[in-house]
């Protein structure tokens, strides 16, 4: 299968719920949460849902959808059935940061790594670390030798974590960031070391942005909602 036909979307959105929700008697939230995640799951094939807070302070929920791209107009098919998804419950939800991108192959390693997040299975780690990723613009002035020897230390440090999956996804020229970087871990003392490592890496020297980062945590759908019941 050819790397075009081998694509997949990933969609992260953070949500908030808001008055008009919380205003709402529990047993009517309950129908709303119902309502809200019967139309997230026609979206995409794999549709996941995180706890946001009180990780963060300003948004309650992440919604991670992702999907094969077979054609080129799978994207805006996506788009458009989302927006119809979510907006029938804008009365209930605020949209808030919204990061997405490609899979494709990476041009640093020849073979998958067996490290790589798979979007679909609805069995998920217990963390979600997602974050927009920007190079400088002296990372593309560099030799392809040079970037091939800096990301080959990345990989290295990367191997050691074994527990940590991740998924790197390209938006470069769709969003404001180049990278969308995607983790999933059981423990998040281990991801903040392996962070810790890889800012001590001379490639670090090239990062000109790795924010904003949004960790979530995950658990079946409605018991995320029910959270916020």
């Amino acid at each position: 299968m050819s790397e075009e036909m081998s694509r997949t979307l990933s969609h992260f959105a953070i949500y908030s719920f808001t008055d008009q929700y919380w205003q709402l008697p529990s047993g009517e939230r309950s129908d709303v949460q119902a309502a809200l995640l019967a139309d997230f799951r026609t979206t995409a094939q794999g549709v996941h849902l995180y706890q946001i807070f009180p990780a963060e302070g300003e948004a309650d929920i992440l919604v991670w959808s992702a999907l094969p791209i077979v054609v080129n107009c799978d994207t805006a098919e996506f788009f458009k059935n989302y927006a119809r998804a979510a907006n029938a419950h804008r009365k209930w939800i605020k949209p808030g940061r919204v990061l997405w991108g490609y899979t494709r192959a990476s041009q640093y390693t020849k073979t998958r790594s067996a490290q790589e997040i798979d979007p679909f299975p609805t069995t998920r780690k217990p963390y979600l670390v997602v974050y927009a990723f920007v190079k400088t613009g002296d990372w593309y002035a560099l030799s392809r030798e040079a970037r091939q020897g800096m990301m080959n230390e990345h990989i290295r440090i990367g191997k050691q974590y074994s527990q940590i999956t991740q998924l790197l996804l390209y938006s470069t020229g769709l969003q404001s960031q180049e990278f969308v970087v995607v983790y999933e871990t059981d423990d998040l003392l281990l991801f903040s070391s392996l962070v810790v490592e890889l800012r001590s890496t001379e490639a670090r020297r090239f990062t000109e942005r790795d924010t904003p980062i949004f960790t979530a945590v995950h658990h079946p759908a409605e018991e995320v909602l029910a959270l916020f019941g």
